[in-house]
């Protein structure tokens, strides 16, 4: 279960990243932001986001055109 959650539904690039990165000032160092977005672009943002930011993309998972992130707060 995640620390947070994020319905970034219906948002395009880059809003789904922007909405992310202001949630997770606040998620506690070490815990979990999930993140539902339907952007199919999303998935080459966020683990680009991650690369940069030095988070970590614990997982990610598509469904129903629903694409599922969880991210862990390392930074």
């Amino acid at each position: 279960m995640a620390d947070q959650t994020l319905d970034a539904k219906g948002l395009n690039c880059p809003l789904p990243i922007l909405k992310a990165r202001k949630a997770l000032k606040d998620v506690p160092d070490s815990g979990t932001l999930e993140i539902l977005a339907t952007d199919p672009g999303s998935v080459a943002d966020f683990e680009a986001f991650c690369r940069q930011t030095g988070n970590e993309l614990v997982e990610h998972s598509e469904e129903d055109g629903v694409y599922r992130f969880l991210l862990k707060k390392t930074a």
